[in-house]
C-alpha cells in the first residue's frame, strides 16, 4: 500500500488512549499520525490489530527513540532490522530518529547530547549510513534539544549539517527544540533556521515547552505551542518551503477538539506560505 500526502498537512503523535475514538472517525484536522516504534514493537493481540486498522487506512511516519546512533556500543543491528519489518508491515511512509544518544553499556533512559567534534561528525555519519544500507531507505535526523555540549569544537549548527553531509542523509526540523536551545544558549533563531540546508529537510515537527526560567526552556512536549515558536515556523516555511508537519503532545493531554485546533493552526500558516509562494 503506497500513500500520498500533499506538503500542506498537519500530523499528531498517536497515543494508544486515543486509538477507541480514532477507530470510530478520525478528526478531519488530522492528515497523518506519527508514533515511535518502540512504543508499538512489543505488542500483539488486539492492540495490535487496533493499530494496524488505523496503518491500514491513514498515512503513518515513524520517530524512533532508541536507536541511539551516536553511542559508543556497537549499533544493534538486529534492532535496526525489526526496525525494517515494522515499517514494512505497516506501510510506513517516513522513519526519523533523534541526532543524539541514549545507550552506553546500558540503557540511560534520556537522549544525551553527542560531542560537537569533528570525529563524532565521521563516527555517527557512518552508523547512519549502516542503518541506511540495511533500511534500505533513507534515515531521516532530527535536531534534540541540549542542555549542555560535552567537549564542543563546532557549532551545533556546524555539526547538524556536516552530519547531513557526510551521511547524506534527510533531516527532521523541530522548531520547537531550535527555539529552545536558541533561549538556553544564547543564539538567534532566525539565523539558526536560515542557515539549514533547504534540500535536506523532510518535514517538521512542532511542540510546546515549559520556561523554568527566563533563559532556561524545557522542552517537554507538554504544553500548547507558544507565540515565538508559532513564528518560527512561520518563518521555516517562508525559507524552506511548505512541508508535514507534526504536532507532538506526549502529556498533559487536553481534548482531542483542542489538539486539532492546533493542527489547523499549522494548517493556516502553510496555506498563507503557499498563497505568498
Amino acid at each position: 500500500m503506497t500513500y500520498s500526502l500533499p506538503l500542506h498537512s498537519a500530523g499528531l503523535g498517536l497515543r494508544r488512549e486515543m486509538l477507541p475514538a480514532l477507530l470510530n472517525a478520525k478528526p478531519p484536522a488530522i492528515d497523518f499520525f506519527e508514533v515511535a516504534p518502540e512504543n508499538w514493537l512489543p505488542y500483539g493481540g488486539k492492540l495490535q490489530r487496533d493499530f494496524q486498522a488505523l496503518t491500514e487506512r491513514y498515512p503513518f511516519f515513524c520517530h524512533g527513540l532508541s536507536l541511539s546512533i551516536g553511542s559508543p556500543d556497537p549499533l544493534d543491528t538486529t534492532f535496526v532490522q525489526q526496525i525494517k519489518h515494522f515499517l514494512a508491515q505497516h506501510h510506513i511512509m517516513l522513519y526519523s530518529e533523534h541526532l543524539s544518544y541514549c545507550s552506553a553499556a546500558g540503557h540511560l533512559y534520556d537522549l544525551m547530547p553527542i560531542p560537537f567534534t569533528d570525529e563524532a561528525v565521521h563516527y555517527v555519519a557512518k552508523r547512519i549510513r549502516q542503518v541506511q544500507d540495511i533500511l534500505e531507505r533513507p534515515l531521516i535526523i532530527e535536531n534534540v534539544s541540549y542542555y549542555a555540549a560535552p567537549a564542543q569544537q563546532l557549532t551545533e549548527l556546524a555539526f547538524i549539517t556536516a552530519v547531513l553531509t557526510e551521511a547524506d542523509c534527510q533531516l527532521l526540523v523541530d522548531v520547537n527544540n531550535i527555539y529552545v536551545n536558541a533561549v538556553n544558549h544564547g543564539y538567534c533563531a532566525e539565523a539558526f533556521l536560515t542557515a539549514l540546508p533547504s534540500e535536506r529537510i523532510a518535514y517538521y515537527h512542532i511542540a510546546g515547552h515549559y520556561q523554568q526560567h527566563e533563559t532556561l526552556l524545557i522542552d517537554t512536549h507538554g504544553a500548547n505551542i507558544p507565540q515565538p515558536v508559532w513564528q518560527l515556523l512561520q518563518q521555516a516555511y517562508q525559507l524552506h518551503g511548505v512541508k508535514p508537519t507534526l504536532y507532538e503532545r506526549d502529556f498533559n493531554l487536553p481534548a482531542m477538539t483542542e489538539l486539532c485546533d492546533e493542527l489547523t493552526q499549522i494548517k493556516l500558516l502553510q496555506h498563507h506560505a503557499m498563497s505568498k509562494a
